[in-house]
């Protein structure tokens, strides 16, 4: 679609839109709108539209589909009005909503790829400040002649001459190419991702989706490189460069790449697996190419990179079985009726909601102190999200209740002054 013509009379050409002709233009565009949105809400009704579809969007009218749709009902009305008055506002309103879909386009994109960063607010901004700007300057008639302006400015990179009209072109080829690659792969993980049933099989998912955004967004780049006028030849020089690199200042960064993978293709730690690194302990919510993501019962969150998941010591609490067994200690004076108190530790026990029935709690009689003797309840738990301090907490207050109800005496010190009832349950 070639630019407007420029705006020689701004009075006249705002007299155009007084006209009554401008009636049946803005009749023509609200029924545009309409039968714009009752396709984009039939086709949501029918495929079943996510809210986070770029498509979509969270309200149907604020995905690329609704803009897409009515800018192509605009140009077929403007294509019938056209034939017996002279439009005006859909002259303008085609503009604005192909801007409108390239920003949407972007936008949502981003968002889908990128949820978490920071940046992308401030690239979000950035899109649609240079549509609306290049939007402006096609309305205008400026265009044009800004472009042949920016063909004037140039310089020489070896044989070829660059402009800044090329070199502008270019990197919006690129962009747009890295978009479509951000979206494909996007729409490709959300779809394998949708599907898992589990977390051995999330992993794979995850791996494959990373995989395929890797190698679109690699082919993204040629493709790029080539739109922005780059000598593709001259990538072998920087290829060898990045692999001595990687020799000697990135093997930390390569191996944590193919650790990464190596640990979402083995399947050894899935997604909401419950782990043991060094002294922090929590459940995986993220397998990344680089790193991987473990979150305590506390909320606090440990970046672990993927080498060391693969090369230190890594204790998978459900590997093989969610079940996990407990033990909490207590010690008992010699004197005390040491049956009775192994049965009140065993009812305690079962009496928690989190212990499991099978297998049962058992107490045992650990060994003899000086300080008295050591009862050992066993006990096993499913939920290992929910913490194990909080329920070892509430087992030993239990505990502490019903020994003092019942006369059980505890340990203390051995020591002239020792409070053998008033001294703390050990751990």
């Amino acid at each position: 679609m070639s630019s407007p013509a420029p705006i020689e009379d701004f009075q006249g050409w705002l007299a155009a839109f007084f006209q009554p002709s401008v009636g049946f233009e803005l009749a023509a565009l609200a029924l545009c709108g309409a039968l714009a949105w009752v396709l984009v809400r039939g086709l949501a009704a029918a495929l079943g539209g996510d809210r986070r579809s770029v498509w979509f969007g969270n309200r149907n009218i604020d995905g690329v589909l609704y803009p897409a749709l009515l800018l192509v009902l605009a140009f077929a009305a403007r294509a019938v009005l056209a034939r017996h008055l002279d439009t005006v506002v859909l002259r303008v309103a085609i503009p604005v909503l192909l801007a409108l879909v390239v920003i949407r386009t972007g936008v949502k994109v981003l968002q889908l790829a990128f949820s978490e960063a920071r940046w992308v607010r401030a690239l979000e901004q950035t899109i649609s400040w240079l549509v609306w700007l290049a939007l402006v300057l096609w309305v205008s008639g400026l265009l044009p002649a800004v472009l042949n302006e920016m063909d004037q400015i140039g310089w020489k990179v070896g044989a070829a001459r660059l402009t800044v009209r090329n070199l502008l072109e270019g990197l919006l080829t690129a962009g747009a190419v890295l978009i479509v690659m951000l979206w494909i792969s996007a729409a490709i993980e959300s779809r394998l991702l949708r599907s898992a049933t589990n977390g051995g099989e999330l992993s794979v998912r995850k791996a494959i989706s990373n995989a395929t955004r890797v190698v679109l967004l690699f082919l993204g780049l040629i493709m790029a490189f080539s739109a922005v006028g780059i000598d593709l030849t001259a990538l072998s020089v920087v290829g060898g460069a990045l692999g001595v690199g990687i020799g000697f200042g990135l093997q930390k960064l390569a191996a944590n790449y193919i650790s990464g993978f190596l640990i979402l293709a083995e399947r050894s730690l899935r997604i909401g697996d419950n782990v043991r690194v060094e002294d922090f302990e929590g459940t995986i919510t993220q397998i990344n190419a680089r790193y991987t993501v473990v979150r305590a019962i506390t909320g606090r969150e440990a970046i672990v990179p993927n080498e060391m998941l693969l090369t230190s010591r890594v204790e998978n609490l459900s590997l093989a079985d969610p079940k996990v067994v407990q033990t909490t200690r207590v010690l008992v004076a010699f004197d005390a009726d040491v049956p009775r108190a192994m049965a009140l530790m065993e009812a305690a026990a079962r009496a928690q909601a989190r212990v499991l029935a099978t297998p049962a709690p058992s107490v045992q009689l650990s060994q003899f102190v000086p300080e008295g003797i050591e009862l050992t309840v066993v006990y096993w738990i499913a939920d290992l999200e929910n913490g194990q301090g909080n329920l070892r907490s509430d087992l030993n207050l239990a505990l502490w209740h019903v020994f003092a109800e019942q006369g059980i005496a505890l340990a203390g010190p051995t020591r002239a002054t020792a409070a053998p009832a008033s001294f703390p349950l050990p751990l």
